[in-house]
C-alpha cells in the first residue's frame, strides 16, 4: 500500500503471484476512503483457502502491533490498528511490515540479494522507503522505526519541510515526486530523454546522482551491506542511473570496500510489493 496505488496478489508458498489487481490509494481523500480502496484490493483476490495476510505500507509504523503510526503520505493515518482491522474484516489473520523492509526482504529471499547477509534496500517511488536485512531478517530497531531511511537529512537548512515535518531530507531530494516537481517532468519522461542523450536530462540526471550517492555513501559508511538493491519508478531510469550511482557512492564514503559493492536493480520489479508483504506472513525459505 503506497501513497499512490494499492497493489494486491494471491501468492502461492513458492512464491507466486497467482492473480493481481491494482488500485488507486485515493490517499488524497482521507482515510475512510483509502481504508475501502485496501479492503476494496483485498476483497478482489482473497479465496477460502487464504491462511494469512500480509501488508507493507508506508512506515512509521510498528511491526509488532500491526499499528500505522503517522505516514507522511497517507493523510488521516494516524495510529491506526490496521493489522486488527483487517483481520476483523476478512477474518484472516493479518501482519503489517514497514515497506521499505518488507520490499527488501522479498528481495533478500527471491530477488537481486539472494545469497547476501547484510542487506540495503531503497524503494524511490512517490517517498523514499528503506529496508535492512541482516542474516535473513529485518532490523526493526528498538521501537521498529528502524530503517526510515527516505527521512535522513541532507540539508537541514533546506527550504523545503518534508511532509514528515523535518527540513532537507532525502525524500525532498530524489524521490519520483520530487524528482517531477523539480524539473517538471516525470520520472518516465526524464528516463527517455536521458537515455536518448539529451543534455538537459543528463545533467538533471547527474544532479539525481549526486544526491542519492552522498545518501547512499551516508548509508555504506554507517552499516558497511553487502549489497545495496534499488526499485521503484525512479530505478526504471535504469544503466544511465545505476552506472553514475556505482562511480559516484565510493567517493561519498570512508569505506574502503564501497569500490567493490553491488548496487543492483530490484529484481522483483512491478511484483516487489506484493511479493514484500507475502514474505512477511510466508516461512524462511531453507538455507536461510
Amino acid at each position: 500500500m503506497g501513497g499512490t496505488k494499492i497493489a494486491a496478489g494471491l501468492v502461492d508458498d513458492r512464491p507466486r503471484v497467482m492473480r493481481s489487481a491494482t488500485l488507486p490509494t485515493l490517499a488524497g481523500h482521507g482515510f475512510d476512503v483509502s481504508l475501502k480502496q485496501l479492503y476494496k484490493a483485498i476483497g478482489e483476490l482473497i479465496s477460502a483457502d487464504t491462511e494469512a495476510i500480509g501488508i507493507c505500507a508506508p512506515g512509521p509504523l510498528d511491526p509488532r502491533t500491526g499499528m500505522i503510526l503517522n505516514p507522511p503520505n497517507l493523510p488521516g493515518w494516524n495510529k491506526v490498528p490496521l493489522a486488527d482491522l483487517v483481520s476483523r474484516q476478512f477474518g484472516v489473520k493479518c501482519s503489517v511490515e514497514n515497506d521499505g523492509n518488507a520490499i527488501t526482504l522479498a528481495e533478500t529471499r527471491f530477488g537481486a540479494a539472494r545469497g547476501y547477509h547484510y542487506v540495503f534496500g531503497a524503494t524511490l517511488g512517490t517517498g523514499i522507503g528503506a529496508g535492512i536485512v541482516i542474516d535473513g531478517a529485518i532490523y526493526h530497531g528498538s521501537n521498529g522505526w528502524g530503517a526510515e531511511g527516505g527521512h535522513l537529512t541532507m540539508d537541514y537548512r533546506s527550504p523545503v519541510v518534508c511532509n514528515c515535518g523535518a527540513r532537507g531530507c532525502i525524500e525532498t531530494l530524489a524521490s519520483g515526486t520530487a524528482i517531477a516537481a523539480r524539473y517538471g517532468i516525470p520520472c518516465e519522461e526524464l528516463a527517455r530523454r536521458a537515455n536518448a542523450g539529451e543534455a538537459g536530462a543528463l545533467a538533471a540526471l547527474d544532479e539525481t546522482c549526486q544526491m542519492l550517492a552522498a545518501w547512499l555513501g551516508s548509508i555504506v559508511s554507517l552499516l558497511d551491506p553487502d549489497i545495496i538493491v534499488i526499485g521503484g519508478g525512479v530505478a526504471r531510469i535504469g544503466e544511465p542511473l545505476f552506472s553514475r550511482l556505482r562511480a559516484l557512492t565510493p567517493e561519498r564514503t570512508i569505506n574502503q570496500a564501497a569500490r567493490r559493492l553491488p548496487i543492483m536493480p530490484a529484481l522483483l520489479a512491478e511484483n516487489a510489493g506484493i511479493l514484500g508483504a507475502a514474505s512477511v506472513v510466508l516461512s524462511p525459505p531453507s538455507g536461510d
